[in-house]
């Protein structure tokens, strides 16, 4: 499957060179509005994930949205369990939550994203999410599917 044939409802945007070394693998932004509320349609080829990351905000900003909208992902605070994404998946990251989110290894992924807005708005950037924890995720996945 190439960016050509991903089935999806929002534009695929650019390659993500802005953001390229926060991410492993190849990613795409599209922005969808500007102003107080920035939305940006942001897709993952297989296997693509972003680093560990948090959203700082006071005053109500800084919790981030994600919408899923095409392709299969993984969402992941620290210390929790793995989310898996599928269209319609709607995942609420409060300010302050260590996390990442990406695409499974097999399949294409595509999320909205926005940030809720406030003062103190920013985002830290943080260590990659290692082959081993990424990969592991995939292997659970195929265990608990053999289970059924």
């Amino acid at each position: 499957m190439n960016d050509n044939t991903f089935a999806q409802i929002f534009p695929l945007g650019e390659k993500n060179d802005g953001y390229a070394r926060y991410f492993t693998g190849q990613s795409y932004l599209a922005a969808l509005t500007a102003g107080s509320v920035p939305v940006s349609n942001v897709s993952f080829e297989p296997g693509c994930r972003n680093n560990w990351h948090i959203h700082h905000g006071t005053a109500g900003g800084g919790d981030q949205i994600l919408l899923c909208t095409a392709g299969s992902g993984w969402y992941q605070a620290e210390g929790e369990e793995p989310v898996s994404m599928e269209p319609g998946t709607v995942i609420r990251v409060p300010a302050g939550t260590k996390h990442w989110h990406g695409a499974k290894a097999d399949t294409w992924f595509s999320h909205l994203a926005f940030i809720t807005p406030g003062e103190d708005v920013g985002n830290e950037w943080l260590e990659p999410v290692t082959d081993d924890e990424y990969n592991e995720l995939s292997n659970e996945e195929k265990r608990q599917w053999r289970r059924k």
